[in-house]
């Protein structure tokens, strides 16, 4: 086999075991991804697809070029006593971060590096958390497993699952033939964990309704990367007529998803009605000291041990694909399709969340571990012998195609961000 995700840690183990956890919760919603197959005689993932769909970032090409990345002030940075890793995608974030450490919000990279390499990290990360920056002290393995976030991220079900106190309201869980027919999700999400958990449930067949705050935008790639399937639209939630329509989305919904920290989303005043099955993705998990801190994957590789383990020489490094957004996303899709089937049967809502670090703790107990290993293979070429490629190319975008087996590509490409109405379809036999 190719070195698809070659890591010191087992990347494409935990790729394809996520990637299972969908196929199974469709198979268990009755209408299965590959046509009607059981849940013990479901068709393999194939691993280059698979790697393909966990390094979008670095296959996605816009008219033939590749996308930027990471800005210039997210990274690795030496400092005082050691080494911190910071994300400054967003403006919010990169104001927050050049504050922080009493430098114009133009700086350069280099002009930067030298201020932190002055600090202490352990002051810079607590700093950043009480202000909204994000950085995170790189860590090693065991101090990470000993100190109090750690264990706490390491506790509990990779899924957790909560039934609410709600009233039962009968939903079905489809009227049509894929698995997620007729089912409505509201999306209140952004950059990876919570898009992908969104776009696989559109991949089901899910009507998806991406709703996303007119500032800061989306980073334009992102979007594209992980929109594919889903409709897209701008509503401010702190104005009257924004939350009330956002309010009426989600009476007449069956899930809502979001990509916040614990209580933002109750801060936004929305009512959850009973009946609807909430999904929710957070960087730390719901418990611990650092449950209502920001965080990214990039973030969580450094802050436990993760970003020393795939270093060379003392110097921290990274897996070879956001690995930790791309399972995680997975995973609480695979959670939320469970939860539909389960509330077809007791009609009750359920609420489903993952962290990007209990998905972290999955990947440092997973065995074989390979500190020689080869080179990451790009993923490219095709699938399987009589299969398609591992990307599909729509209007100048190249894309990887869905890592389920049964769908070469999404519904449709990913809608121009916030241009769509902020409204449903209407679904046959449910009402608009």
């Amino acid at each position: 086999m190719e070195p698809w995700l070659a890591a010191h840690l087992p990347v494409l183990d935990l790729a394809l075991d996520a990637v299972r956890s969908v196929q199974r919760a469709a198979a268990r919603a009755g209408r299965p991804a590959d046509g009607g197959a059981g849940p013990a005689d479901l068709a393999p993932p194939d691993p280059a697809r698979v790697a393909a769909g966990f390094a979008s970032d670095r296959v996605l090409t816009l008219d033939g070029q590749p996308v930027p990345g990471f800005a210039p002030l997210s990274g690795f940075f030496r400092t005082a006593d050691g080494w911190v890793r910071t994300h400054a995608n967003y403006p919010h974030h990169r104001s927050r971060l050049t504050d922080l450490v009493a430098l114009p919000d133009d700086v350069g990279r280099d002009a930067f590096a030298e201020r932190l390499a002055g600090l202490a990290a352990h002051d810079l990360e607590g700093q950043a958390a009480r202000v909204g920056a994000i950085v995170a002290r790189v860590r090693t393995e065991q101090e990470w497993r000993e100190s109090a976030p750690g264990l706490a991220a390491a506790s509990g079900p990779l899924v957790r699952v909560r039934v609410r106190d709600a009233g039962p309201i009968p939903r079905a869980v489809a009227d049509g033939a894929a698995p997620l027919a007729g089912v409505r999700v509201l999306d209140l999400t952004r950059v990876i964990a919570g898009p992908v958990a969104t776009r696989t449930l559109a991949l089901l067949g899910a009507d998806v309704l991406r709703v996303d705050p007119p500032d800061p935008a989306e980073i334009g790639w992102q979007h594209l990367d992980s929109g594919q399937g889903k409709r897209s639209t701008v509503l401010n939630l702190k104005d009257e007529h924004g939350h009330r329509t956002a309010q009426d989305l989600l009476d007449s919904a069956d899930v809502l998803v979001t990509g916040y920290r614990p209580g933002a989303v109750e801060g936004l005043g929305l009512r959850v009605p009973p009946g609807v099955v909430t999904g929710r993705v957070s960087a730390w998990g719901d418990e611990g000291p650092w449950a209502g801190r920001r965080g990214f994957d990039s973030i969580v590789q450094a802050a436990s041990g993760i970003a020393l383990l795939e270093g060379r020489d003392g110097a921290p490094g990274a897996l070879p694909a956001q690995a930790l957004d791309h399972a995680s996303g997975y995973l609480l899709a695979a959670g939320v399709v469970d939860a539909l089937v389960l509330r077809d049967h007791d009609g009750l809502g359920r609420d489903v969340s993952v962290s990007l670090a209990r998905t972290a703790a999955w990947l440092l107990d997973l065995p074989g571990r390979d500190p020689l290993h080869p080179a990451a293979a790009a993923p490219s070429g095709s699938g399987p012998a009589d299969g398609p490629g591992v990307t599909v190319t729509h209007a100048g975008v190249t894309a990887a195609r869905p890592v389920l087996p049964g769908y070469d590509d999404y519904p449709y490409p990913a809608h121009a961000w916030g241009t769509d109405a902020p409204g449903w379809r209407t679904r046959g036999g449910r009402g608009t």
